[in-house]
Parts: C-alpha cells; sequence; structure tokens
C-alpha cells in the first residue's frame, strides 16, 4: 500500500469497523445487576444512597421525611490498551494480519466494565460501602422504629468460595456503573506523528473513562459457606426479611444467583434440579436464575 492521507484514512475506517462490530457483539452479563449511570464531573456524590422513605395515610398537612446524608462518592478513573501497526506491514499490504486484533480490541473494551464490576463483589468483603461498613457485613447500622440503632446483616459467613444472591428486580441496583466517556476507537498514524516518524509504528488504541461503585447492600448477601439447599434458603430468607430503618419492610426479592465456575454444579442442583440429593421434589427449583461468570474465577 502507498502510504499517503486517503490509504491511511480507509485503512482506519476498515480497522474502526472490525472494533466496532466486535464490541457490539459482546453482551454483558452483568446488566441485571449493575445500574447504569452517566457522570458529567470526575467525582459523582452518591450522598443520597440508603435513604428510604414511606407511604402514610394522608392525614393533615404532608410530613417531610428529612432524609440522612451520606459522605460516598465515585471516582472516574481512565483507562486504555493500545496496539502497534509497523509501517513495513502497512506498506507490504499486510496490514489485514492485523485486523483480527483490532476486532479483539472491540471484545476487550466491551467486557472491560465487567473486570470492574466482579472485582467490586469479590473485594466487598474488605471494602466500604456508603454506610461506613463494608459492604458485605455483619454490621450494618439501622435505625429502629424508636429511634434507637440495630445491626443488620448482608453476609451469612463461612470461610470457603463466596458466592452471591441478588435483587436484580429494582430500578436501584447493587453495583453502579459510573460512565464519564465511553470506549473510543482512536489512531495516531499521521505520517509527522513521533510514533511514525522516529519508530516506523502506527498506533490504534481504544480509552475511557469510567469506574464502579457500591449501591445499595440491601439488596444483595454474600456467603462462604457451602453451596447447599440449607445455606441457601437461609440467604434467601435473610434477604427477603430485611428491613430498612424504622422496621420499614423492603420487600427484597433475590433473583439471581451468582457464582463462580468451581460452584457451578452446586449452584445448578440447589436451584435448577428436580429433585434434591433425597430424591424429593426440590422446592427451590427454578426460584432465582444462576450466573456462572468466568470473572469471579
Amino acid at each position: 500500500m502507498i502510504i499517503n492521507q486517503a490509504n491511511l484514512r480507509n485503512l482506519f475506517i476498515g480497522y474502526r469497523a472490525a472494533f466496532q462490530n466486535a464490541f457490539g457483539g459482546v453482551q454483558p452479563d452483568f446488566d441485571q445487576f449493575v445500574m447504569t449511570v452517566p457522570s458529567t464531573n470526575s467525582v459523582e456524590q452518591y450522598g443520597w444512597l440508603g435513604n428510604s422513605t414511606a407511604f402514610r395515610e394522608w392525614i393533615g398537612d404532608r410530613v417531610i421525611q428529612n432524609l440522612a446524608l451520606h459522605d460516598y462518592s465515585i471516582k472516574n478513573k481512565t483507562f486504555e490498551n493500545t496496539v502497534g501497526v509497523p509501517r513495513e506491514t502497512i506498506e507490504d499490504d499486510s496490514y489485514g494480519l492485523f485486523t483480527p486484533l483490532m476486532g479483539q480490541l472491540g471484545q476487550d473494551a466491551a467486557s472491560h466494565p465487567a473486570t470492574l464490576v466482579y472485582a467490586l463483589l469479590a473485594s466487598g468483603f474488605a471494602s466500604a460501602c456508603y454506610d461506613g461498613q463494608y459492604f458485605f457485613d455483619t454490621d450494618h447500622p439501622v435505625t429502629t422504629v424508636t429511634g434507637g440503632e440495630t445491626s443488620v446483616s448482608n453476609f451469612q459467613g463461612g470461610t470457603g468460595t463466596p458466592w452471591f444472591l441478588l435483587d436484580s428486580t429494582r430500578i436501584m441496583k447493587p453495583v453502579i456503573l459510573q460512565k464519564r466517556r465511553d470506549y473510543s476507537f482512536i489512531a495516531l498514524d499521521g505520517e509527522k506523528d513521533e510514533n511514525v516518524a522516529m519508530r516506523k509504528e502506527f498506533i490504534y488504541g481504544v480509552d475511557a473513562r469510567l469506574n464502579a461503585g457500591y449501591g445499595l447492600w440491601q439488596l444483595a448477601y454474600a456467603s462462604k459457606e457451602d453451596l447447599d439447599a440449607d445455606s441457601f434458603n437461609a440467604a434467601y430468607a435473610a434477604m427477603q426479611g430485611m428491613k430498612g430503618d424504622k422496621g420499614k419492610v423492603l420487600g427484597v426479592r433475590p433473583k439471581l444467583l451468582v457464582v463462580p465456575p468451581s460452584l457451578r454444579s452446586q449452584a445448578l442442583e440447589v436451584v435448577k434440579a428436580e429433585r434434591n440429593a433425597a430424591g424429593a421434589t426440590n422446592i427451590n427449583r427454578d426460584v432465582v436464575d444462576v450466573l456462572v461468570t468466568p470473572w469471579l474465577a
């Protein structure tokens, strides 16, 4: 190929198409429990997280519910992935060899948020959420009916491989994916660009600004106990019995069991098998969906 502006433009269009086609072909597996929020600043404040209100019969004037503010924010980070194509490769018409690599860039970009989301779940036993407690903890502070304080748990305990039970039915979600600038494909392919002039290398890359953070801990429950019918039933009951400030019933509906590949067979046995190990009807069959994800491996 003759190295000129028109040919380089066509090459960029082809590479970008490979990127976009691959990017659009990835369906994230976390969408059902992640709330995607557009961002317009370097840091977004989520002081309203954890606020809950309750309907009452309207007698007399409206009762204005004073909502507590929390100091919780998510700071955007910039991520990039870049590859170089030697000038000689383009001159020798071998640039098509790099088209699959541009497609792989697209797949990697579409999958990148998953690495952020699942890293949050995995680190939730030692990372704080909006109330200052670890996201998965035994003593989240909740106000009682009388104005005192009590502790509520969303961690079953144990020391084994963690698994997660999530309510994916709400507008609010257990995890927030904050996007400041979406993934974009760029090129440094001008003949006067330093990388071309000094190193005979055309550069193609992807970058984005985003981050992930914790949403409502009330919509997530974690366990490191063995994944069996007893531990699942206990976790399910604990979530459905969850109450918020002043004894408000939250109406939590567990709908998704998230496990790493090592717990796939246990998860399917607990909530998908027709019969349990004793041969009796499995009362938990299809009570929740199962998501087995390699990002928790």
